[in-house]
C-alpha cells in the first residue's frame, strides 16, 4: 500500500515492532504474576507444614480444617489429637507468623539496602544493622528496662539499628559515593565492637541474661506467642509499605547519583528515608528472634536474577521470598534433630556464608557490577 501524499511511507517493520513491544509487556507482566502467584503458592505450603511438623504430627487437611473453622467456616476437619487444636494456636501458628514476619523484614530490608547503597553485598547483617539493634536489645535485657512495656526491646533495637546504619554509611562514603569494599570493611568493624559490646553486657548481666543475649546471637523463633507477634506485625507493615514506596524513588537512583539528582530526586534525603526503613525492618525483625543473617542478602539476589532490578516487583517478591526460606527454615531447625530445636542463625549462616563467598567472587570478576 502506497503512502498517502505528503506523508513518509511507514516502515516495513514498524508494526512488527509495535507489536513485538506489546507482546514483550505481555510476557513480562505474566512473568511478573507468575512470580507472586509461584512465591505466595510457597508461602502457603510453608505455612501449612510448618504448623503440622513436629512432635506431634497434624495433617495438612486438619491444619487447614483449623484455620477455616476460626474463620467461620465449617469446612474441612479439625485437628484429631485432643491437644492438637491448642498446640496448632497457642504453640505452632505464632511461631509460624513471626518466621513469616520476620523472614519478610529482612529480605525487604536487603532490598532496600542493595538498591540504596547500590551494590548486591549490602544485607542488615553484613554491615552491622542486625548487630547494632541487637546490642541496644541486649542492654534493655541487662540493665531491665521497660519503660515501653512489650514495645521497649523493639524501640531500642529500632534505636540501636539506625545508629549502626547511619555510622556504616557516613564512614563508607569517600568523594560523594559509597564503595563496596569500604562498605563491607566498616561493616565488619561495626560487627567487631557490636561484637564486644555484646560479650560486655554479658559480663555485667545476671544469668538470665546472658542467656537471653545468647539466644541473640544465635537467633531462634523457639518459645514465640501471640503477644510477640502484635508488637512485629506493625512494625513490619510499616516498613515494608514504606519500602514499596520508595521503590521507584530506587529505580531512579540505580541510574546513579547524577542522573537521579538531574530528573528531580534528591539522593540524599533517599538515603536518609531509606535507612529509617531499614532499621524499622530489623528492629522488627530482631526484636524478638535475635540476629538472623544472610536472609537480606541472599533472597533479593536471587529475586533480581529472576525478576530483574526493578523495585516494584523485587520489593514485594523479596518479602514473599524471605518469608517462604525462614519459615522452611525454622521448620528444618524444629524438626532435623528429634527434641531439639536447632538455632535457626546457625542454619541461615551455613546457607548465607558460602553464597556471601561466591557473590564476592562474583563482584570482583565484574568490577563490582550487579547481576
Amino acid at each position: 500500500m502506497s503512502a498517502a501524499p505528503g506523508t513518509l511511507p511507514e516502515a516495513p517493520d514498524a508494526r512488527q515492532r509495535e507489536a513485538g513491544t506489546r507482546g514483550s509487556w505481555r510476557t513480562s507482566l505474566t512473568n511478573r504474576v507468575g512470580l507472586i502467584s509461584t512465591l505466595a503458592v510457597l508461602l502457603v505450603v510453608a505455612v501449612v507444614l510448618g504448623a503440622g511438623q513436629g512432635q506431634m504430627q497434624i495433617p495438612a487437611s486438619e491444619v487447614l480444617g483449623s484455620v477455616l473453622h476460626r474463620l467461620g467456616l465449617d469446612v474441612g476437619p479439625l485437628p484429631s489429637h485432643p491437644r492438637g487444636e491448642g498446640t496448632l494456636w497457642d504453640v505452632r501458628f505464632p511461631r509460624v507468623v513471626l518466621a513469616v514476619l520476620v523472614g519478610a523484614s529482612l529480605a525487604t530490608a536487603g532490598a532496600v539496602m542493595q538498591g540504596v547503597f547500590g551494590n548486591p553485598l549490602a544485607e542488615p547483617g553484613v554491615v552491622g544493622v542486625a548487630s547494632g539493634a541487637s546490642v541496644a536489645a541486649g542492654a534493655v535485657l541487662v540493665f531491665h528496662i521497660s519503660f515501653l512495656g512489650s514495645w521497649t526491646i523493639a524501640f531500642a533495637a529500632f534505636l540501636g539499628g539506625l545508629a549502626a546504619t547511619t555510622l556504616v554509611y557516613l564512614l563508607s562514603r569517600a568523594g560523594g559515593r559509597t564503595e563496596v569494599v569500604t562498605l563491607v570493611l566498616t561493616g565488619v568493624a561495626m560487627n567487631a565492637m557490636t561484637s564486644a559490646a555484646l560479650a560486655f553486657l554479658m559480663f555485667l548481666g545476671d544469668q538470665q541474661a546472658r542467656e537471653e543475649i545468647v539466644f541473640w546471637t544465635l537467633g531462634s523463633l523457639n518459645g514465640t506467642r501471640w503477644e510477640a507477634v502484635a508488637v512485629v506485625a506493625p512494625l513490619a507493615a510499616v516498613g515494608i509499605v514504606a519500602a514499596l514506596l520508595l521503590a521507584r524513588s530506587l529505580d531512579l537512583l540505580a541510574l546513579g547519583d547524577r542522573a537521579a539528582f538531574h530528573v528531580g530526586l534528591d539522593v540524599e534525603r533517599l538515603r536518609m528515608l531509606a535507612i529509617v526503613v531499614v532499621a524499622v525492618l530489623t528492629a522488627a525483625a530482631v526484636a524478638f528472634a535475635g540476629t538472623i543473617a544472610f536472609v537480606g542478602l541472599v533472597v533479593p539476589h536471587l529475586v533480581r536474577m529472576i525478576a530483574g532490578p526493578g523495585h516494584r516487583l523485587l520489593i514485594p517478591a523479596s518479602a514473599l521470598g524471605g518469608a517462604v526460606l525462614l519459615t522452611f527454615a525454622d521448620l528444618w531447625a524444629r524438626t532435623a534433630i528429634d527434641n531439639a530445636d536447632l538455632p535457626i542463625g546457625m542454619l541461615t549462616a551455613l546457607v548465607g556464608g558460602p553464597f556471601f563467598f561466591w557473590l564476592i567472587r562474583r563482584s570482583r570478576r565484574s568490577a563490582g557490577g550487579w547481576a
